[in-house]
């Protein structure tokens, strides 16, 4: 874990990108008797958000109720959480769980989150509202690709994270790169300086990444069907008809909740849903393998091998 870090706790992270079968495996980690007894960090920015449970596919009260699990339904949707707040939040749970004597099992798709976690984040510049009237003005005019097209010239690694119409994204990653002269991208690492500099890297990153695309991409569209027949569009509908939620903040651009609040608009038909939102859905899913393959310290599993879950478990195993 590096001689400069000898005090931060040991805690293993499973990661994957969504519909990887992650949930499945961290609870199957919990049940083996040669484990420390373990407390589950989610590692989901849409988790965080309470109210949006199926179309986050939030794990079920009964598998909650199984394990403790911490970092989901903690604010509200018209807030923000960002990756600086999760480093916060995990570090303090990390330590909390490692002195009950149990093992902290960090699960998620936010990689993001991850690597500031595992690399240390510097503490980014903070918005500048003059500059941010110009890049939406810019935007209006242009249009977001063009705006992504612009991203990709000062900063491409953090463009090639971002899908080309992700505005919330993009228009922050521009807005740090004005106001420091910097990528967004640069602040992400271990030589950083910064109250949240100092890396906290996992006992062990375990990836369950798919090799055939083709069974990702089947999960994705029964996960998204399911919600559907769950009540999906039902959950957007209340959280609109609150008064307070929005199109552009953070929470609503969450897949999915995006294309629906869409679709509610009228920008286009409700039937169009499912099929947007299972594109949406596997894009989110390649950015998330993008992250995961610059991360060369991972341990890969191949996801839809039979015995995943029993490897995923047998790996921990060794090393609890």
């Amino acid at each position: 874990m590096g001689t400069d870090r000898p005090t931060a706790p040991r805690y293993i992270a499973l990661a994957g990108p969504t519909a990887s079968g992650k949930t499945a495996a961290a609870l199957a980690i919990a049940r083996d008797p040669r484990i420390a007894p373990v407390e589950i960090v989610s590692v989901d920015s849409a988790l965080v958000y309470r109210g949006m449970d199926i179309g986050t596919a939030k794990p079920t009260r009964e598998e909650q109720a199984e394990v403790p699990h911490h970092l989901i339904d903690i604010i509200d949707p018209r807030d923000a959480y960002s990756a600086a707040s999760f480093v916060k939040d995990a570090r303090r749970l990390i330590a909390e769980i490692s002195a009950r004597g149990r093992l902290p099992l960090l699960v998620g798709g936010t990689m993001l989150y991850f690597k500031a976690l595992a690399d240390g984040i510097d503490a980014m510049p903070a918005a500048d509202p003059e500059v941010r009237r110009r890049l939406e003005a810019d935007a209006a005019a242009l249009g977001w690709p063009a705006m992504h097209a612009r991203l990709a010239e000062v900063d491409p690694v953090a463009a090639a994270r971002l899908a080309p119409n992700d505005s919330q994204r993009i228009q922050r990653a521009l807005e740090v790169w004005h106001a420091s002269g910097r990528p967004l991208s640069s602040f992400h690492a271990s030589g950083a300086s910064g109250a949240l500099a100092k890396g906290w890297p996992a006992a062990a990153l375990l990836s369950l990444e798919p090799t055939d695309r083709a069974w990702l991409h089947e999960r994705i569209a029964a996960r998204f069907d399911a919600m559907l027949s769950s009540g999906f569009i039902a959950e957007v509908q209340a959280l609109r008809a609150r008064g307070d939620l929005h199109a552009d903040l953070p929470s609503m651009r969450c897949v999915g909740y995006r294309q629906a609040w869409e679709a509610l608009d009228g920008r286009w038909p409700l039937t169009e849903l499912r099929e947007r939102g299972i594109v949406a859905t596997r894009q989110l899913a390649k950015r998330q393998i993008t992250w995961l393959r610059s991360m060369p310290q991972r341990r890969v599993i191949a996801a839809e091998a039979a015995d995943a879950v029993a490897q995923v478990v047998q790996q921990v195993a060794a090393l609890a």
